[in-house]
């Protein structure tokens, strides 16, 4: 059960580059409660640039404009830089797809962590250590002590991913926008890592906005499903055999499925796509 009370509230959301005319987002509307919500569509649809727009963490090239862009009620747009930087790792997280390239490589692994309770919580060095042990256990790290004296290079991927989710998480965030947190590891850790989020965010009733292009994964983990073709949102879904418009039909059947193999997988028409956008029809 999702709570109906809006955490999130996006209207009219617009992104551009530079001098382009090009929107790289285009009038995305969206609301979140306490529960999850999935966003997929292939790269360059707009996805990840949608998350760091609510994070704020474009380039300057960037221009962000919306009717209303809104966080617990606080306009977004209109906070400084300074206000931002107090919400980011506290009150709202970005948990990154690839922990090779999101953890300080010259960093011990408990020092990064500790970071975060330093930053946010105010805690002092060796209060902060505790914090982030506890934290490591949390997310299922065997041998606390060895990893946080470890650095990134010395472990694996699904190892450095449940770091990541543990430093995102140790302030037990409002909002927690997720992109591509499975992508960089094996098959065999997906589940494990996916469970792991779902207990955290669940247990700290934390939102959660999962980025993904796997639209089969995010309809059995969400809530609802929001469907971005061409930077705008053209459906939204809480079950994939609601899909109606080509561009979500185009992505399940473009997704491999172990019960139905076929020869050859389906290419997707994008004439039929952008069709249908110009008629505003999803028939």
């Amino acid at each position: 059960m999702t709570d109906t009370k809006e955490i999130l509230t996006v209207q009219n959301l617009d992104v551009t580059f530079a001098r382009s005319a090009m929107k790289a987002v285009a009038g995305v509307s969206l609301s979140l409660g306490q529960g999850k919500v999935g966003i997929v569509g292939e790269s360059g649809s707009g996805k990840s640039t949608l998350g760091r727009a609510i994070m704020r963490l474009l380039p300057p090239s960037a221009t962000v404009t919306a009717s209303k862009l809104t966080f617990d009620g606080n306009p977004l747009l209109s906070q400084s830089e300074r206000e931002m930087r107090a919400l980011r790792g506290n009150r709202m997280s970005l948990i990154m797809q690839d922990p090779r390239y999101s953890l300080n490589p010259v960093l011990p692994i408990g020092r990064q962590v500790a970071e975060t309770a330093i930053l946010h919580k105010g805690l002092s060095k060796s209060a902060a250590r505790a914090v982030a042990a506890e934290m490591l256990d949390r997310v299922r790290i065997k041998d606390v002590a060895r990893v946080m004296e470890s650095y990134p290079h010395q472990i694996s991927g699904g190892m450095g991913q449940r770091v990541m989710i543990a430093a995102m998480l140790l302030s037990r965030p409002r909002l927690v926008i997720a992109d591509e947190p499975t992508s960089a590891l094996d098959v065999s850790v997906r589940g494990e890592v996916l469970e792991l989020l779902n207990e955290l965010v669940t247990a700290d009733g934390s939102s959660l906005l999962l980025i993904s292009h796997d639209i089969r994964m995010v309809a059995s983990f969400c809530d609802r499903i929001v469907v971005m073709y061409k930077g705008r949102i053209v459906e939204e879904l809480s079950r994939l055999s609601d899909a109606r418009h080509p561009y979500t039909l185009g992505l399940i059947a473009a997704m491999p499925d172990a019960r139905h193999p076929v020869h050859r997988l389906r290419v997707p028409d994008r004439a039929t796509f952008d069709a249908t956008e110009r008629s505003g029809s999803p028939a």
